[in-house]
């Protein structure tokens, strides 16, 4: 039915169009941070303490955790926190207070629970223990250069992964998807966006937005953050500088649980537009739209040169993060469609399900994004 066929390639090339062009402004829009200089102040440096929140032996946890150490600033606490005195990361805590006896560490091993996030209950109970008045808090899986502190705090003062498949496969949902949309945001002047990767205020920004009590039960406790101090009128700059952290999955299971809860977490903050995100999935949309423009009439050139812009700015995308870096450039180009496609994948079932696993726990997360514990 010639209808039907003029259907399918309007479809088709209306896929096309949006995933070329939105591919493009992803690149454009990650070159474009990365090419930002890091910030530096010529102003006194303040005294600053670190919270670093830890639970269990992650891989290359010493090593990791060392880099924080080896900071090249004036002044500085580290805290680290678990709940569990039993724990192997004190071992390691222990280790490192034994190697930098110059720098300040205090391990706090409490095992209170202040609400169904355990890893902001893990911050408040570290926070008491906090001697200054700038605080960083760092994911336990980063690693850092020794310039970190002065440039995550300069604004104040003025996604590596392992060797497993899926690990591999993680690495990139953070650094080929979840980063550059946020790079993309970042293009257009949006500012709303808090990683708790690293997140650097001062301690009575802290307070005056009611503490870190305020987040206990929040699946998106670093984005409430972010929202609390936006509405103190203060803003959120987003560091140009680059942590890079470890992405440990030992399965596809580990994987997709991991990913789906990310992917809750941005369905609860943004959920009339969550229907849309897969207009960000480039290289499934425009396999969608060649299919259609396939069906509807024999193939054009427009249509395959769409989806060469896409395919080109795809692959231009992943050697992009890696510059700079020690891995192969080609190593994971075949794992591109199977990462692209998985991710539609988990934002499709995020549509029929309200709960996550979050450390071996299981929560339901209600449509304020607020956690409930199911045990």
């Amino acid at each position: 039915m010639p209808s039907v066929q003029l259907l399918m390639t309007i479809i088709g090339f209306a896929c096309l169009s949006v995933a070329a062009v939105y591919a493009l402004i992803m690149v454009v829009a990650t070159l474009a941070w990365r090419m930002q200089k890091r910030q530096s102040s010529s102003l006194p440096r303040a005294p600053i303490t670190l919270l670093k929140p830890l639970c269990g032996a992650e891989p290359d946890l010493y090593d990791h955790l060392r880099t924080f150490c080896r900071q090249d600033y004036p002044q500085f606490q580290i805290v680290f926190g678990v709940r569990d005195p039993g724990d192997p990361a004190c071992a390691v805590v222990k280790q490192l207070a034994a190697e930098f006896p110059s720098v300040p560490i205090d391990l706090v091993i409490d095992p209170r629970l202040h609400g169904n996030n355990l890893k902001i209950s893990n911050l408040i109970n570290m926070l008491a223990y906090a001697r200054h008045d700038i605080i960083v808090m760092a994911d336990s899986d980063a690693f850092v250069e020794s310039d970190y502190l002065a440039a995550v705090t300069a604004p104040l003062q003025d996604p590596m992964p392992t060797g497993s498949l899926w690990s591999r496969l993680g690495a990139m949902y953070i650094n080929e998807w979840y980063v550059p949309s946020v790079m993309l945001a970042w293009l257009f002047g949006h500012r709303s966006y808090v990683s708790g990767q690293t997140i650097c205020l001062r301690r009575d920004t802290l307070q005056a937005v009611g503490g870190l009590q305020t987040l206990v039960n929040h699946l998106a406790d670093d984005y409430r953050l972010g929202e609390l101090v936006r509405g103190l009128g203060l803003r959120i700059v987003l560091s140009p500088y680059l942590v890079r952290g470890v992405h440990h999955e030992p399965n596809l299971g580990s994987l997709t649980r991991h990913e789906l809860r990310w992917m809750r977490t941005i369905r609860v903050l943004q959920p009339l537009s969550f229907r849309l995100v897969f207009v960000t999935f480039s290289l499934p949309l425009a396999a969608f739209g060649i299919a259609g423009a396939a069906a509807g009439s024999s193939l054009s050139a427009a249509a395959l040169g769409l989806f060469g812009i896409t395919a080109a700015s795809r692959l231009l995308l992943h050697f992009v993060h890696r510059l700079g870096d020690d891995r192969a450039a080609t190593s994971d180009l075949w794992l591109l469609p199977v990462r692209d496609f998985l991710i539609g994948w988990v934002w499709f079932r995020c549509f029929f399900t309200s709960h996550v696993t979050w450390r071996g726990n299981e929560f339901a997360v209600d449509a304020d994004g607020v956690m409930h514990s199911l045990y």
